[in-house]
């Protein structure tokens, strides 16, 4: 992909691969401010990434990207069309949808409705612009991104919430009634699928989120076994408890081709960990 160049405005930061044209920035800019300006709490920071990918392969090379901070909140969308114009469109209106869900939590939390469920949000087509995976040899895939952060104790409610509203496909948290790290993830039109390091159904927090938990424990293994075992199931991502630490971690194929990698910022073990405060 081409570097990006940044582009600064007072209220929205937008960033460009050197082959997008000023104009198509300033379309993005204008389409995505228009929409910033009904959001009704305060807008604290707004960041839109416009790249082309260059393979001719992939039908929708266009992505687009959106982050929001709504009053501390985050707001996500990604999307990906065959021509940047599109690829706008399909960017404001999935952002919309994002922002409206934040909205109406947000209002559920002070009583203002009722708290709408991450279930009845998900929508048949909410899968089709997202990008495609580029296909690239085994040997030449490798582990371009590491993201380690201190995972959020939350429900697997929660999780599924913020699963929705940053247009994740999976989400690494630690569940709160167990301690233990855990991962929520779509699975087709059907219930959400939850994951545990150690599972234990019987203790999990209090949830009406349609799920099915997973009983199988995560296998402790290295980088290099998970890389083998992701590329032997042919899923999108293969869940473990690091060989050294007994977290739990995340392998995941990027769009690029290559993989990702999650991991908890604390190398404490799941099973003697504390609440987070």
């Amino acid at each position: 992909m081409s570097s990006p160049r940044s582009i600064q405005a007072p209220e929205l930061q937008v960033s460009a691969g050197r082959d997008v044209a000023p104009a198509t920035v300033e379309h993005a800019r204008a389409r995505i401010l228009d929409l910033l300006a009904t959001v009704r709490e305060p807008v604290l920071s707004a960041r839109v990434r416009l790249t082309r990918m260059h393979n001719p392969s992939v039908e929708r090379p266009a992505l687009a990207q959106a982050t929001v901070d709504v009053d501390g909140r985050l707001a996500r969308a990604h999307v990906a069309a065959p021509t940047m114009g599109e690829a706008i469109g399909l960017l404001r209106d999935r952002l919309a949808v994002q922002l409206s869900r934040l909205h109406r939590d947000r209002e559920a939390r002070r009583g203002r409705g009722g708290a709408a469920r991450p279930h009845e949000w998900r929508r048949g087509d909410e899968g089709l612009h997202r990008p495609h995976y580029v296909p690239l040899p085994r040997e030449d895939r490798r582990i371009v991104r590491r993201k380690s952060y201190p995972l959020a104790l939350e429900s697997a409610g929660e999780a599924a919430l913020e699963l929705e509203t940053m247009d994740f496909d999976f989400h690494l948290f630690t569940e709160i009634g167990t301690r233990e790290d855990s991962v929520i993830h779509r699975f087709g039109a059907g219930p959400y699928r939850l994951a545990q390091v150690h599972p234990r159904p019987e203790a999990l927090a209090p949830s009406d989120l349609p799920m099915t938990v997973l009983t199988a424990p995560a296998t402790r293994m290295t980088e290099e076994q998970a890389v083998d075992r992701l590329e032997a199931t042919g899923g999108p991502f293969v869940v473990y408890a690091d060989a050294s630490t007994g977290r739990g971690n995340l392998l995941y194929y990027r769009y690029d081709g290559h993989y990702g990698l999650i991991s908890p910022a604390s190398d404490r073990p799941s099973a003697h960990r504390e609440p987070q405060q």
